[in-house]
């Protein structure tokens, strides 16, 4: 007789087959490489450690089991410090762009340490990996699940929403912040936060020192998995973590949701000119859409690369990096930065049914998770209406500009604002789709605040240093008789005025109201 053998519990532990994988006895480290001829693991005791304490070299007959590179390391645990290193063919020619000094951060890193380092040999030397217990006393807290149509978002910047000494918090810019103003979000009646991109991104430049130009808002992503270090109160390596999920765990208890604003469409490795930090040190042709030849980067994004979304490794990279945002995090939905992006091909082409848009939206684990598009992308691609399924919600761009216009007079708008307050049927109603599929909007962070629309004709982005060209040059703004701030009352009045007529607007539409913070 057969004997019956207990079967272990269920257990979601272990969502990701890459990254470092935490066991009893030490740590599992698995990266994807399909032309890296080497593969290396460096180990650092300390952040500040410029060079690694030991180092760890992949035997390719027993630690590469087709383009899995994975090497099992005992004794180890929680806290190590980690880079990769490969070697490969250095051919920009055909798309290969291997640097066997780079130090590289693991593509499924959970949690990022320290900064950029100085780099007088010409190594860059990115901030570390850390390897992260997913381990968290939930106390029950579970997805809220509140439908859309009884949702209000509020868009905010962590940083930004209590670093000024006026949010009288103890800690400022910090996600423990963002706890300490709960009551205030409570008193505005938003149910939702959606926060801008908290995905690690560069605070210094590549060579340790301060940018000229900050990248404060934070689109320009470095780990997709890892929590931003810079908005926690501590210093350890992997406090972020805890943090983060501590004021999710806060947001749940009051009834507020979390929504993360993801950038899947571009990385801060920039184009041909860009430094290697992850992604073109281990596989830059499956990583990166490359125009013909494979030496130029495809640009759908503006910002110098495009991530090759629809690629079967980088399509599976995006699915368990929201899992593992879900799961782990308990995040209750996603605004997908320049999404029409994923809608392309590997060659870019724009395609029916995506593999990858489609994957997310059938996705069981992900099946109580709000998906939000920003159906458009910076090469002219305008899915407003038809992004994906019925799954998906989009910003709705055409309600930001008809409402703008018709409060700043301009004629024959009518019809439209009527369009849009009764829930944009002309763009829903086809495809069966309900008003609640629409994301309200009249501001958000691109372009204008609500004060800006009422203050300026033009856009005055001087101070950035990039000669007033970035920035939509279409606001349908009014400034009502003076360029910018004024004492004239009669403005003042009527600004003020115009600033209440749009926000009353917004909240009496048939949608989804969405408010920025």
């Amino acid at each position: 007789m057969l004997m019956a053998h207990p079967h272990p519990e269920l257990q979601f532990m272990h969502l990701l087959p890459y990254g470092a994988v935490i066991h009893e006895r030490g740590v599992q480290f698995v990266v994807f490489s399909r032309s890296a001829t080497a593969m290396r693991l460096l180990l650092y005791n300390n952040v500040n450690d410029i060079e690694p304490a030991e180092t760890i070299r992949f035997n390719p007959d027993t630690d590469r089991w087709g383009d899995i590179w994975s090497v099992f390391v005992p004794d180890v645990g929680p806290g190590q410090l980690y880079h990769f290193q490969a070697d490969g063919p250095f051919d920009p020619e055909s798309g290969q762009r291997f640097n066997d000094r780079a130090r590289l951060i693991d593509p499924y890193a959970k949690a990022l340490a320290g900064t950029f380092q100085p780099s007088p040999d010409g190594i860059i030397r990115p901030p570390k990996c850390v390897v992260v217990d997913d381990y968290f006393d939930w106390e029950g807290d579970r997805h809220l699940k509140r439908d859309l149509s009884e949702t209000i978002i509020y868009e905010m910047h962590v940083k930004g929403f209590t670093k000024d000494e006026t949010s009288n918090v103890e800690h400022p810019g910090t996600y423990l912040g963002v706890i300490e103003k709960i009551p205030y979000l409570k008193s505005l009646g938003v149910t939702a936060v959606e926060l801008m991109p908290v995905h690690e991104f560069p605070i210094l430049d590549i060579h340790g020192k301060q940018l000229d130009r900050p990248n404060y808002w934070g689109y320009d992503s470095m780990a997709f998995f890892s929590p931003h270090r810079g908005y926690s109160s501590q210093s350890y390596p992997g406090c972020q973590v805890v943090e983060f999920k501590q004021m999710v765990k806060a947001c749940h208890q009051a009834g507020i949701e979390v929504i993360l604003d993801v950038v899947f469409n571009h990385t801060c490795e920039g184009n041909e000119l860009g430094p290697t930090l992850s992604f073109k040190g281990l596989e830059n042709s499956v990583y990166y859409m490359l125009e013909a030849g494979g030496k130029y980067y495809k640009n759908f994004s503006g910002c110098g690369n495009t991530v090759n979304g629809n690629h079967p490794i980088v399509r599976e990279m995006i699915f368990h990096c929201l899992r593992h945002w879900v799961h782990n995090y308990h995040i209750d939905g996603f605004r997908f930065d320049l999404a029409s992006i994923l809608s392309r091909d590997r060659s870019g082409n724009l395609v029916p049914n995506p593999p990858l848009v489609e994957a997310i939206a059938e996705d069981p684990l992900l099946a109580d998770t709000k998906i939000i598009a920003e159906a458009w992308d910076a090469a002219g691609a305008y899915q407003v209406g038809s992004f994906g399924s019925q799954r998906w919600a989009e910003w709705n761009g055409r309600y930001r500009d008809d409402v703008r216009r018709f409060w700043r007079g301009d004629p024959g708008i009518l019809g439209h604002l009527a369009t849009r307050l009764s829930g944009s049927s002309d763009l829903y109603q086809p495809g069966g789709r309900s008003p609640y599929h629409s994301i309200n909007f009249i501001t958000s962070h691109d372009g204008f605040t609500l004060n800006d629309m009422v203050s300026y004709n033009e856009k005055h982005n001087e101070v950035n240093g990039e000669g007033n060209r970035d920035g939509d040059n279409n606001n349908h703004s009014y400034n009502y008789g003076v360029e910018g701030p004024t004492r004239h009352k009669g403005i003042q009045k009527i600004r003020e005025r115009q600033i209440k007529n749009q926000l009353a607007t917004l909240m009496l539409s048939q949608g989804v109201p969405m408010l920025l913070s």
